[in-house]
């Protein structure tokens, strides 16, 4: 059974930038760049068939149009049980188009609804025994964020397999979107 969720790729040099924020930070468990990403729909472990079926209904999205996402900031999941360090995406109406068309398709092909809200980041480490106080500090000594910037010309399904953190990620199928 694979294991699928469907996502936009981080460029190299986009990877490689958030890549220097790496260090510092007890309990860190560093994403590897080739795994950066950001996840538009988590599907999860399916058999092949609907698998196929979810291929196949993705499909229908490609005519939506091509944008610009944009990291602004870095950020923690998890409060006073730090669980993730992440670089933030600046709220855009055409990657939440994007994710809610994927929603109703997804849907429409037999999938539950996404339980979570949609909260578009880039994980850069996943955290563990990090107390709040520590991510704080990281937080300060880390300085100013330069936005990041890139074109996003397609999105894609990949597959991971069950283990911790998910990666190496398998690109599946890749759906271009509309110039």
């Amino acid at each position: 059974m694979p294991r699928l969720f469907t996502g936009l790729e981080i460029p190299d040099a986009v990877g490689f930038a958030l890549s220097l924020k790496r260090g510092g930070l007890t309990g860190a468990r560093w994403i590897d760049t080739e795994s950066y990403h950001i996840t538009l729909r988590f599907i999860g472990d399916v058999d092949h068939q609907t698998a196929d079926e979810v291929a196949d209904s993705l499909d229908r999205l490609s005519n939506s149009m091509r944008f610009d996402v944009r990291l602004t900031h870095l950020g923690i999941f998890g409060g006073d049980k730090p669980r993730a360090l992440f670089a933030g995406v600046e709220p855009s109406l055409a990657l939440s188009q994007l994710q809610a068309a994927q929603e109703r398709v997804l849907q429409r092909a037999g999938l539950p609804a996404e339980g979570r809200k949609f909260v578009p980041h880039v994980t850069l480490a996943r955290l563990r025994g990090t107390n709040a106080m520590d991510a704080a500090q990281y937080m300060a000594d880390a300085g100013r964020f330069e936005p990041l910037q890139f074109p996003v010309g397609r999105f894609v399904l990949f597959s991971s397999r069950d283990s911790v953190g998910g990666g190496p990620y398998v690109v599946e199928q890749a759906y271009p979107l509309a110039a």
